[in-house]
């Protein structure tokens, strides 16, 4: 019997022990490759994300991103920013983007000729600068604006290059506010350090059973002289 359980001890270390090293090292893996995290530097995207708020994004290219997403690139070096930025999509390759037209009583921006609604926009100001554009985004190429129009440096303040189109290269990854992915592969890399420490555990066990099984051999006789005389 407790052969087969030191037996059984073994066993299960090895499995769980296994299976907590691929869930922590999978789940660590996948999360490094697929999502990053910034620290938004200023005031540019209120009130949508505001300064000093910590940001989830996934890992996609720039060929995969939308209008209307908020995405995290490398600006050109005519913005003199040594780092990541944040910023809409507006339009992509192909659309036309002008500002402003005016609806009822509030200015809108129109991509292809249609006012565009945006809710995100900070005190409702669409413009923001006071200076027209009218732009047309060349293929592979995207136009982003910050939501808090009166104090972003984006594609309006660059048109000598490329229009102020930044290359869809340059993007990083797209802002998530969907936090469920990265809960789960959290969850399942700290799984996996509960496994590991447990195959840890119950190796120790087995260990410990197999010196107490261990063969105890009783000490060799001195050698009897036979009697003299």
């Amino acid at each position: 019997m407790g052969s087969r359980r030191g037996r059984g001890l073994g066993v299960a270390a090895l499995v769980v022990g296994v299976l907590g090293v691929v869930l922590a090292v999978g789940g660590f893996a996948y999360v490094r490759d697929a999502y990053g995290v910034s620290t938004v530097g200023g005031r540019s995207m209120r009130p949508t994300y505001e300064q000093g708020q910590r940001v989830v994004w996934e890992r996609v290219g720039g060929s995969e991103v939308r209008r209307g997403d908020v995405v995290v690139f490398t600006p050109p070096e005519s913005y003199g920013i040594d780092g990541p930025l944040m910023k809409r999509v507006i339009g992509v390759g192909g659309d036309r983007v002008r500002c402003c037209t005016l609806v009822g009583s509030r200015e809108r921006v129109t991509v292809n000729g249609k006012p565009i609604e945006e809710p995100y926009v900070y005190g409702g100001d669409a413009d923001g600068a006071r200076r027209p554009y009218d732009v047309k985004v060349p293929d592979g190429r995207l136009f982003l604006l910050g939501d808090y129009r009166a104090n972003s440096n984006d594609s309006r303040f660059h048109p000598d290059d490329q229009r102020g189109t930044v290359s869809m290269n340059a993007v990083l990854g797209r802002v998530t506010d969907d936090r469920t992915v990265p809960a789960l592969l959290v969850t399942a890399m700290l799984l996996g350090l509960v496994l590991l420490l447990t195959g840890i555990g119950l190796g120790i066990g087995f260990l410990a059973v197999r010196r107490r099984r261990a063969p105890r051999f009783p000490p060799v006789p001195w050698p009897v002289q036979p009697p003299q005389g």
